[in-house]
C-alpha cells in the first residue's frame, strides 16, 4: 500500500531544502543543502544560479527516496522561494546571463532614488503596494539589461527570460516547456498592479522592462506543468507556488482577516491577512498579495526585516564568536541585562518601516566589560526590537493583533520568543510542525490536488507546540526601547 505524499522544494537564501509532507501535515522525509552567498560589492549581493539549481535538485531527489523508501507516493510538487531575487537566462540554452541578484541587493538604491526624486513613488505605490527600494525585481531585472553586454538587445528580440526563483526552478523542472510565476511573487516585482494581478504597462515602462521577458502570472494553486520522467523516476505535477512568506502564512493557516505570523530566517517578515481588502499603510508598510486562489487575490499587510537570522550567521561565520546559533540563546540567557548594548543590523539597509537602503549596521554601548555573550544578546535583542517597530506601524495603520503566530528556524530559540513576548507585549504562539514555509507550499499543492476540499479542512491542522506570554515589567520594557530607538536614530543619521 502507498500513501499520497506532497514534495515541497523550499528554495532559501541560504539554503536548498525539500520537505515530503503526508496528508494530515506531517513530516516523513525532508534534505537541506547550503549554498555559497556571493558579496561582490559593498551592498551587492549574488548567488549562482547553478548552484541554487543544483542543490535543489539533489535534496528533492533525496527527500522523494527518503519518502518512497516509507511506501509513500508523491501526489505532486509545491515550490517556495526567496522572494524578489532575479534571474536573467537564455531561453535557447535556458542558461542565466548573469548571477542571480539576491533581494537583500543594494546596487540599485541611486535607481530608486531618481525615480523617487522624479516623482514616481506614489504612482508606482498605488499600483504595486510597495515602496520604491532596490528590495524589489524590477531594478534588478534593469541592471541586468543594462549591465550584460547585448542583453537589452535579446531581450527586447524575446530570446531573454526573466523569473524570480520559483519561475527559475519552473523552467528547469519542466525542461523549459513552462515559463510561469504565481501572483504572489509576480506581485513582488513592482511590475504588477495589485489590484488586477496584472503585469502593468506603465510600470513596464517606468522600469524599462521588456514584456517579453515575462512570465505567465499563474495562481498559487493551479497546473504548473510537470516534472521531467528523469529528475523523479516520473513526471509529477507542479501545483502550488507561493513567495516564502505568503506560503509561510498559509503553513500557518491565517486565512482570515486579522490573522498575523512572523517568520524568523534570514530576514523577518511580518504578514497579516486583510482578505479582499487592500490596505494602504500610513507608516512605509507593503500592501502585497497574500495568495491567489480560483481567479481570486487575498491580500496582506507586511512588514520586512532584512537582517535576523543573518545576524546570528555573522556572529557564527565572520564574527567567530559563536560556534552553532543554537549558542546564543545560552549566552543571551547568562546576562541578566544587555548592560546598554545594542546592535542595529542595518547590514543592507534598514527595512521597514525606515527603508534606509543607505544605512549600515553599528554597534552601540560597548565597554571594557563588554563580551561575546552582550553581543550574541544584542543580536537576539535586535530582532524583538524590529519586529516591535513592525508592529507599531500596524498599530498605526489601525490594526491592532492580540497574538502573534512565529515560524523559522530563531523562533526555536525559547529565550528570544519570550523576550519578544516581553517586548511585543503579545502572545507569542509556536506551531507544532515548525517547517511552516514549506509544508505552505504542499498545502497549496495538494489544494490543487484534491487532498484538501476547503481551507478551512487545512487549518485544523494547526496546532500550538508553546505560547510565550508577556513577563517583563512595563518600565524595564520602556527602558529598553527607549535605548533601542537611540541607536537606531545614530544609526540613520546623517554624517
Amino acid at each position: 500500500m502507498t500513501a499520497p505524499a506532497i514534495l515541497a522544494i523550499d528554495q532559501g537564501t541560504t539554503s536548498s531544502r525539500a520537505m515530503v509532507f503526508d496528508a494530515l501535515g506531517n513530516v516523513v522525509a525532508g534534505a537541506q543543502e547550503p549554498f555559497e552567498q556571493l558579496f561582490p560589492n559593498d551592498g551587492w549581493v549574488e548567488h549562482n544560479p547553478e548552484a541554487i539549481w543544483s542543490t535543489s535538485l539533489r535534496v528533492m531527489q533525496q527527500a522523494a527516496a527518503q519518502a518512497e523508501a516509507q511506501s509513500f507516493r508523491i501526489s505532486a510538487v509545491g515550490i517556495t522561494n526567496q522572494r524578489e531575487t532575479t534571474v536573467v537566462w537564455d531561453k535557447a540554452t535556458g542558461q542565466p546571463i548573469y548571477n542571480a541578484i539576491v533581494w537583500q541587493d543594494r546596487r540599485t538604491a541611486d535607481v530608486c532614488q531618481h525615480l523617487s526624486t522624479q516623482g514616481a513613488s506614489a504612482d508606482i505605490a498605488l499600483k504595486t503596494g510597495l515602496v520604491v527600494d532596490p528590495y524589489f525585481s524590477a531594478t534588478k531585472i534593469t541592471w541586468i539589461l543594462d549591465n550584460v553586454q547585448g542583453a537589452r538587445q535579446r531581450a527586447e528580440a524575446g530570446k531573454l527570460a526573466f523569473g524570480t526563483i520559483d519561475s527559475f526552478l519552473i523552467w528547469r523542472l519542466t525542461g523549459g516547456a513552462v515559463h510561469a510565476t504565481d501572483a504572489t511573487n509576480a506581485g513582488r516585482t513592482s511590475l504588477v498592479d495589485i489590484r488586477t494581478g496584472l503585469w502593468d504597462d506603465e510600470l513596464l515602462r517606468i522600469f524599462n522592462v521588456p514584456t517579453a521577458v515575462l512570465p505567465t502570472i499563474c495562481d498559487s494553486a493551479d497546473a504548473y506543468g510537470e516534472t521531467l520522467a528523469t529528475f523523479l523516476g516520473r513526471p509529477i505535477s507542479i501545483l502550488g507556488v507561493a513567495g516564502d512568506q505568503q506560503a509561510a502564512a498559509i503553513g500557518q493557516c491565517c486565512f482570515a482577516p486579522g490573522h498575523i505570523k512572523s517568520t524568523y530566517g534570514t530576514g523577518c517578515f511580518v504578514l497579516m491577512n486583510t482578505g479582499d481588502r487592500i490596505v494602504r499603510s500610513k507608516r512605509k508598510l507593503l500592501s502585497t498579495i497574500a495568495y491567489r486562489l480560483h481567479g481570486k487575490n487575498t491580500y496582506c499587510l507586511e512588514g520586512s526585516i532584512f537582517i535576523a537570522g543573518a545576524a546570528v550567521q555573522w556572529l557564527r561565520d565572520e564574527m567567530g564568536i559563536i560556534a552553532a546559533a543554537e549558542d546564543t540563546e545560552y549566552l543571551a540567557a547568562r546576562l541578566q541585562t544587555n548592560q546598554g548594548v545594542y546592535l542595529v543590523p542595518a547590514f543592507t539597509g534598514l527595512g521597514a518601516p525606515y527603508w534606509n537602503p543607505d544605512a549600515r549596521g553599528a554597534l552601540f554601548g560597548i565597554t571594557r566589560n563588554t563580551g561575546p555573550a552582550h553581543i550574541a544578546r544584542a543580536a537576539l535583542e535586535s530582532v524583538a526590537y524590529q519586529t516591535n517597530d513592525l508592529l507599531q506601524a500596524m498599530a498605526d495603520d489601525g490594526v491592532h493583533p492580540t497574538a502573534l503566530k512565529v515560524d523559522g528556524g530563531m523562533s526555536a530559540n525559547n529565550w528570544l520568543m519570550q523576550f519578544l513576548s516581553d517586548i511585543t507585549r503579545l502572545g507569542i504562539e509556536r506551531p507544532q510542525i515548525m517547517e511552516t514555509t514549506a509544508l505552505g507550499a504542499a498545502y497549496l499543492a495538494g489544494y490543487q490536488a484534491g487532498l484538501y476540499d476547503t481551507l478551512d479542512s487545512i487549518s485544523n491542522q494547526w496546532h500550538c507546540q508553546r505560547r510565550f506570554d508577556p513577563a517583563l515589567p512595563a518600565g524595564q520594557r520602556d527602558t529598553l526601547l527607549a535605548g533601542w530607538q537611540n541607536a537606531v536614530q545614530r544609526t540613520i543619521a546623517p554624517l
